[in-house]
C-alpha cells in the first residue's frame, strides 16, 4: 500500500493556543471514490496510538477484499495522525522555523487538533461527505470529536471502545507510563533513540490495561507447577516492550499519551451532554464487556446521550484490545446494523470508469 502524503504549508494554530509553522500528514486510500456529488462510499478510519495509515495493516480482518470495508466498494482513506511517526509531522521532525529537530519542544496537540489537520485533508480530497467514519480508543475519539465538530459532514458514525471524556482511571495509566519514560537517564537528551528503555516499561504496564485478568490467565498460564523463574507472562511483557521500541519512539509515545488524556467532548462547549447532542450522524455505539481502559459503562453513556444510537457489546476474551481482534462478532454486527437503516444511495461496486 503506496502512502502518500498531504502538505500544509501554512500556520496551523492549536487549541492549546500555540500554533505549528505547517505539518505533513501521511495517508492512504483504498478503492476508487465515487463520481456521485457528494462521493458517497467513503470509509474513513481513525487508527489508535500506535496505529499507522495503513488501516489494512493493523486492522486487515476489516479492511481489505470481501471484508466489512472493501475496496470494490468502497473509498478507504486512513491518515497517520498530528503527532505520530509513520510520515506525519511529529517530536522527531524538523521544525522549518529552527531547522532543528522538535524533540521534546513538539507543542502540545489534542484530539480536536487531529481532527481539524485531518478535515484539511479531507478538503484537498475534495470529500463533502463521508458515508463511514469509524474508530477504536484513541480512533473513536477522533470519529466523535469530528462528528460534533462537523456535524452534516458524517453518515454513518461507528465508536467502539471509547469514552465521551479521558476517564481519571485513563490519565492515570497514560501518566504511569510517562513516568516510566521519565526514569530513563537518556530521556532528558536530543537524540531519537532517549526514553527507549523507559518506553518498552511504559508499554509493558499499558498491556495490562489493554488485556485483563483473564487474558492473562488464558494466554500467559505457568509453564509447569515447579517453575521459580521464566514466567510466560514475565516474558510477554518485555517481548511487548521490545516490539514496540522497533517501531516507535518516547516522543512520540508521549505527545500521543497526552493526547489521549485531552479528549473531552464537552470543553468549551457548555458540557458533555452539549456537544453529544450535536451529533447528527446515524451512531452505532460498541462496548467490549471485559475492557478495564473504557469499560461498557462508558459506551452506554455514549448511546444514551447520542441521538438515536444504538448500542452494541461484544464479550471477548482479549478486553480493550478485542475491538483489534473480533473481527468476526464486530463485523456482524456492523453488518446488521447497515443492513437495518433505510435504503442509501450507495454503489454495489465502484469501478474507474464510472
Amino acid at each position: 500500500m503506496d502512502i502518500q502524503y498531504f502538505d500544509y504549508k501554512y500556520s496551523f494554530p492549536l487549541e492549546s493556543g500555540g500554533s505549528l509553522p505547517g505539518f505533513r500528514l501521511a495517508y492512504t486510500t483504498r478503492g476508487t471514490l465515487s463520481q456521485t456529488p457528494d462521493h458517497s462510499n467513503v470509509v474513513w478510519v481513525c487508527h489508535a496510538l500506535t496505529g499507522n495509515a495503513d488501516a489494512g495493516d493493523w486492522w486487515w480482518g476489516m479492511v481489505g477484499a470481501g471484508k466489512q470495508f472493501d475496496p470494490a466498494r468502497d473509498f478507504i482513506v486512513c491518515v497517520n495522525v498530528l503527532g505520530s511517526c509513520y510520515g506525519s509531522t511529529g517530536p522527531l521532525s524538523t521544525n522549518p522555523v529552527t531547522g532543528q529537530t522538535y524533540f521534546h519542544d513538539f507543542p502540545a496537540i489534542t484530539i480536536r487538533d487531529l481532527v481539524n489537520a485531518m478535515d484539511l485533508l479531507r478538503q484537498e480530497l475534495g470529500i463533502e461527505k463521508i458515508h463511514t467514519c469509524i474508530g477504536g480508543s484513541v480512533g473513536g475519539e477522533q470519529a466523535m470529536e469530528w462528528a460534533i465538530l462537523q456535524p452534516s459532514l458524517i453518515q454513518n458514525l461507528i465508536l467502539i471502545a471509547v469514552s465521551a471524556v479521558a476517564s481519571p482511571w485513563c490519565i492515570a495509566f497514560n501518566e504511569a507510563q510517562r513516568m516510566a519514560i521519565e526514569a530513563d537517564p537518556t530521556w532528558p537528551e536530543r537524540r531519537d533513540d532517549a526514553g527507549r528503555n523507559g518506553m518498552k516499561a511504559a508499554r509493558a504496564m499499558a498491556m495490562i490495561s489493554y488485556r485483563n485478568y483473564d487474558t492473562y490467565g488464558f494466554t500467559q498460564a505457568l509453564d509447569n507447577n515447579e517453575q521459580l523463574d521464566e514466567y510466560k507472562a514475565a516474558g510477554y511483557q518485555r517481548y511487548q516492550g521490545d516490539k514496540l521500541a522497533d517501531r516507535f519512539n518516547a516522543f512520540t509515545y508521549w505527545t500521543l499519551s497526552k493526547v489521549m488524556d485531552s479528549h473531552n467532548v464537552g470543553r468549551n462547549r457548555g458540557s458533555i451532554l452539549n456537544a453529544l447532542a450535536q451529533i447528527k450522524a446515524r451512531t452505532l455505539v460498541v462496548g467490549i464487556l471485559s475492557d478495564l481502559l473504557f469499560p461498557p459503562s462508558e459506551q452506554q453513556f455514549l448511546a444514551r446521550h447520542i441521538p438515536d444510537a444504538t448500542y452494541e457489546e461484544i464479550d471477548s476474551l482479549y478486553g480493550h484490545d478485542g475491538f483489534l481482534i473480533e473481527f468476526r462478532p464486530l463485523t456482524n454486527i456492523i453488518r446488521n446494523w447497515m443492513a437495518s437503516a433505510e435504503p442509501i444511495n450507495r454503489p454495489e461496486k465502484v469501478t474507474a470508469t464510472e
